[in-house]
């Protein structure tokens, strides 16, 4: 399952955003939206059967088998899932939506896996403070980052 937000009416936000390098608005941006997602995956960690593990991250890596979300220059993009490797849990889409029968090539049934929502609760609990919280914290990222960047340029 795939959820995309657009955040609308924050222009200010934008054109300070702007103003900055472009390398430095990309930076702010994961800072933030890693911050405000960070609830999600820890709720869905808590939903997790095995619940200490930190099955879920909040990252801007996407591996190479799942579906490559939009990109381009001005574009940020950050997930909430369960990463695949040697650390990650590569099953846990399985479990969030279970599967259906499944059978082998000689027919013998192995069995089906119910599902066990744990990301989509998880997000539909948090996503009104989620969005909320972008605002105020992009402000308050912006305002430290420029004050950072001044004390720089006044020491050069």
């Amino acid at each position: 399952m795939s959820i995309s937000m657009k955040v609308t009416g924050l222009k200010e936000i934008e054109k300070a955003l702007a103003d900055l390098p472009r390398s430095t608005s990309k930076g702010v941006a994961r800072r933030v939206m890693k911050k405000e997602l960070q609830p999600v995956a820890d709720m869905a960690n808590a939903l997790w059967p095995g619940a200490d593990d930190d099955v879920f991250q909040v990252t801007h890596k996407v591996s190479r088998s799942q579906p490559q979300p939009p990109s381009g220059r001005s574009v940020v993009n950050m997930v909430v899932g369960a990463p695949s490797g040697r650390d990650g849990k590569p099953h846990a889409h399985l479990l969030e939506w279970g599967t259906g029968p499944r059978y082998h090539e000689s027919g013998k049934y192995t069995g089906s896996v119910s599902p066990q929502p744990m990301l989509t609760p998880a997000w539909d609990a948090t996503k009104d403070k989620v969005l909320r919280g972008l605002a105020e914290r992009f402000r308050e990222e912006i305002a430290k980052t420029v004050a950072r960047r001044a004390k720089r340029a006044a020491r050069r």
